[in-house]
């Protein structure tokens, strides 16, 4: 097999045998050459990054909040590291004075805060295990982390107190100590005392532990950090053991990749959840344009094309139109702050074209990522002004191993020309298990392989396209096997289109889907053809279905599926796919036995009104 520029192999690929399938060659990133980077000296746990920081950086800002002005966000006020750590090490002796001993289970529930940072700092410091409570993982979630995990003490946001008292009495099994964030309401301070749970406020909690002092204990690499619960897309969600070991290791192999590109100290905006973010900006910036009258959009056009097709030839993104970056495009890059270089995008994967627009408009690096908490967040990312990975995840990180193992199945052999199959990565930065569930450990964790269960496809230059999900797959009546989420894939591409379900089962020999339309698209197409209504109406206007079929099928076509991998009837839905309906995880996989659950009715409708295509 040709060797891949940002690749080395470390391993040769292994024939099928005994049953077992065959794997393609073992990878590691380029920049891993000559061994993965060491970790830095000193640098065991993660209370030793936060410590480090603050003995180097005392006087730096490290914490900061926006004051409210009459209502209104105004300009930042800072802590610096000394500040926090001070703040940390009170807390910490808060913890140690409620009998709260090192290995037990911290919960911290709530939204993003200096006081949630804080919270987290003095776990890290006397060794417990952090456990983030996120409601975003369904309304019984927290009830079931808190029992799960045996949570004793948890810091909680003060408005996400009343939420927490919906898990009670279940959870005051193990749950003994709660700390709001701000305050406390004397009505809910009644309430969780009735229960005999002690509660601080924030100010009363940090007071508790100032005449107070608790020796630190040791740290090693191999203590848990955080067990970070996940929600699969069936079944509970699965407590995932982050040591410090894995943390640390990411830290190291973050920095060696940063300095290897030459982009160290950068200012990132990170859009941790993908699409909803990136969608919307997108979309209101496609619409600024759209409506600036034909000078200036014809400007942004040509200005567009131009840095574009600069940039395809292997141009710097700040080398391939300066002109048009001053003149058209400093705007946008005033926008996010003037100072932005990086932007990285991970969780859910972006659309190729407003990945493309990105890396145009905004003046910055524009990269996707991909990890799994299993493997501790970031395991590929794309280079810099490397443009043959739009639409890819890049290469892996240099702390990792990846290789393909084929999937006979579906049709994927990792030792192919174009090699495909499922990924497995190896490495220190994998979990150390699923808490309480060694039977789903040993599922995904053979040999010291973490199988993610996403198909992947090797590209020539070493970077990594995802392009389908190991289990789902069915077969329709006539037998043939359909491969539902690399479908998903390319009729994605549709840009009228913001998300699509594609459905079909072994009772029904065709395909149907349930799509978010874009809500600007479609009420343009509807301008166009003297279609009226708002845009509920509009998703339940028959030319509109078959406007959009029409431009799925021509995709479809265009990308050589099979008859029946063509979608015979759609219904648009004009609300997003949400978790508020149960239908999407935190990081936006479809819920697939839940979108049918919702949908069935519609799909019963689609398939009995459906004309039934020839086998």
């Amino acid at each position: 097999m040709a060797q891949r520029k940002y690749l080395i192999e470390v391993e040769k690929a292994k024939e099928a045998k005994d049953g077992k399938p065959s794997i393609g060659p073992v990878y590691r990133s380029l920049f891993a050459k000559d061994g993965f980077p060491p970790p830095v000296p000193g640098l065991e746990s993660c209370w030793d990054v936060f410590r480090m920081s603050v003995e180097k950086y005392p006087n730096n800002p490290m914490l900061g909040r926006r004051e409210i002005v009459n209502g209104k966000a105004g300009k930042y006020v800072w802590q610096t590291y000394k500040q926090v750590y001070d703040v940390v090490i009170k807390v910490g002796n808060s913890i140690r004075s409620c009998g709260v001993e090192p290995g037990a289970k911290c919960g911290i529930y709530g939204s993003n805060s200096a006081e949630w940072i804080m919270s987290m700092e003095a776990c890290n410091a006397h060794g417990l295990y952090c456990v983030p409570l996120y409601d975003t993982l369904g309304a019984s979630a927290v009830e079931f982390i808190i029992c799960h995990s045996e949570i004793s003490i948890a810091f909680v946001e003060e408005k996400k107190i009343s939420e927490l008292l919906k898990t009670f009495p279940n959870s005051t099994q193990h749950l003994k100590t709660i700390v709001s964030l701000g305050k406390v309401a004397p009505q809910e301070q009644e309430e969780i005392e009735k229960f005999g749970l002690a509660v601080y406020s924030w100010d009363e909690f940090v007071k508790l532990g100032e005449n107070k002092q608790y020796e630190l204990p040791v740290k090693t690499k191999e203590d848990i950090c955080t067990i970070m619960y996940t929600s699969g897309t069936t079944g509970d969600p699965k407590g995932v053991l982050i040591s410090n070991d894995s943390i640390v290791t990411l830290i190291a192999g973050v920095r060696s990749l940063l300095e290897s590109v030459k982009e160290t100290n950068d200012a990132i905006a990170k859009y941790a959840m993908g699409i909803p973010n990136f969608g919307g900006d997108w979309d209101g910036l496609q619409q600024k344009v759209s409506t600036g009258g034909f000078l200036k959009k014809t400007l942004f056009n040509v200005a567009y094309s131009h840095k574009f097709s600069s940039m395809k030839k292997g141009h710097a993104h700040h080398e391939a139109s300066p002109i048009c970056d001053k003149i058209v495009f400093k705007k946008v890059r005033q926008g996010l702050g003037g100072k932005v270089r990086l932007i990285l995008s991970g969780a859910a994967p972006l659309s190729n074209h407003v990945e493309a627009f990105l890396r145009v408009v905004s003046c910055a690096h524009v990269l996707q990522g991909y990890g799994l908490t299993e493997t501790c967040a970031g395991t590929f990312v794309s280079l810099p002004n490397e443009m043959s990975m739009l639409g890819t995840v890049g290469p892996p990180v240099p702390n990792v191993d990846v290789c393909l193992e084929s999937v006979p199945e579906m049709g994927y052999d990792a030792l192919s020309s174009t090699p495909r199959g499922e990924i497995c990565i190896r490495g220190k930065t994998l979990f150390a298990g699923y808490y309480k569930r060694e039977d789903l450990t040993e599922e995904v964790l053979i040999d010291g392989w973490f199988h993610t269960g996403d198909i992947g496809e090797w590209q020539p230059d070493g970077s990594m396209k995802i392009i389908d999900r190991k289990k789902n797959i069915f077969k329709l009546s006539q037998g043939e096997y359909v491969a539902v989420e690399n479908l998903e894939n390319i009729y994605s591409l549709v840009s009228d289109i913001d998300s699509i379900w594609v459905y079909g089962n072994s009772f029904e020999s065709f395909l149907v889907a349930v799509a978010n339309p874009n809500q600007q698209a479609l009420e343009h197409w509807a301008q166009e053809h003297g279609i009226s209504g708002d845009f509920k109406s509009l998703c339940e206007n028959p030319n509109a279905k078959e406007y959009m079929l029409g431009e799925l099928t021509k995709i479809g076509k265009e990308k050589k599926l099979k008859g029946f991998e063509l979608i015979k009837a759609i219904h648009l839905d004009p609300e997003p796919f949400d978790m508020e309906r149960d239908l999407i995880t935190p990081t936006y996989k479809k819920k697939r036995p839940q979108l049918l659950k919702y949908y069935q009715n519609v799909i019963d409708n689609m398939y009995k009104s459906a004309p039934v295509p020839k086998k």
